[in-house]
């Protein structure tokens, strides 16, 4: 039997009628949007722009590296500038036409140059993060291993690009870089984290830490621990209220032990010990340790044990 085309033309129409063209609650709008897969690869090209030599390609020397460099950088700044165009050009906070780019392209130029001249200093927060996990870690070998095989390291360094965008307020791409980073390593931080020099991550599988969160300097976080809000406040008419300050403050050396939840605006003092499991609402002053009441073990007999015979 000779099978015959459908007629697609046919469910066009309602089809289109589902989308609110006017509204930002459609799937999708008609302006093209950032692309993941682009953005993936602009990733691994940071990666490699941060650290050379990690992605384990051509040797490198005295005479190499800065060629590698010099088209990496090009890559990377030809390649995130047109998708943060994107991200601005789709959300088109400022209602333009769509046929009206050049502020939105300028504003894009700018935030790569401001990031181009900040890459320097956040390299050096990055190799700190390295620095922090071998130091932390009787298992790491050498600082290299951190940085070709942590997930912290690798959900850490991207989180500083991402919050460098998120407080040039780029739309869309500062979380979809996260989110890319949370799938791939199960650590979920917002880009709008605070987050100071010199934090170890170990392990990661987990860790969740939210938007207005701010981490202090040599703190140490193993997997399981959330940083989140305890409530969403919101106003007289049952709306969520967004931007205000929710999330847990994190002193400097402070370490917090793994599956411990610390929730709400609340403040952990430096030098503070919280142990594993702990569940924390409210502020804990400097030098402190907190735990949980040890669980009791119970142990028994097994059903079907054969009594053993005396000989």
């Amino acid at each position: 039997m000779k099978k015959t085309s459908l007629d697609i033309s046919q469910f066009i129409p309602d089809y289109l009628n589902s989308f609110d063209r006017f509204g930002k609650s459609c799937f999708i709008t008609f302006r093209p949007a950032p692309n993941r897969v682009t953005l993936q690869s602009i990733i691994s090209d940071v990666f490699e722009l941060l650290f050379p030599g990690r992605s384990g390609g051509s040797v490198l020397n005295k005479t190499t590296v800065v060629p590698h460099i010099e088209t990496l950088m090009k890559r990377v700044c030809d390649n995130l500038e047109h998708q943060i165009f994107l991200g601005w050009f789709h959300d088109n906070p400022y209602q333009l036409d769509e046929n009206d780019t050049q502020q939105y392209e300028q504003i894009a130029r700018e935030t790569i140059i401001d990031l181009m001249k900040a890459l320097p200093e956040l390299r050096v927060m990055m190799k700190e993060d390295a620095q922090a996990a071998y130091d932390g870690d009787p298992a790491a070998t050498n600082v290299q291993e951190t940085i070709l095989t942590y997930p912290g390291i690798c959900a850490l360094t991207i989180h500083r690009i991402a919050h460098f965008l998120y407080k040039k307020k780029v739309p869309l791409i500062p979380r979809m870089i996260s989110e890319i980073l949370h799938n791939q390593t199960g650590i979920d931080i917002h880009p709008g984290a605070t987050i100071g020099r010199a934090l170890f991550i170990d392990h990661g599988t987990g860790v969740v830490i939210g938007e207005t969160s701010i981490i202090g300097n040599n703190v140490k976080i193993y997997q399981g621990v959330t940083l989140g809000s305890l409530s969403f406040p919101k106003d007289a008419c049952g709306t969520l209220i967004r931007g205000t300050k929710r999330h847990p403050t994190i002193a400097d050396y402070v370490t917090i032990y793994a599956n411990a939840t610390i929730l709400g605006d609340i403040k952990i003092g430096e030098h503070t010990i919280i142990g594993s499991s702990a569940w924390i609402h409210h502020d804990i002053p400097s030098h402190s340790f907190v735990q949980n009441e040890p669980p009791q073990a119970i142990i028994r007999e097994r059903y079907g044990r054969k009594e053993k015979k005396d000989d």
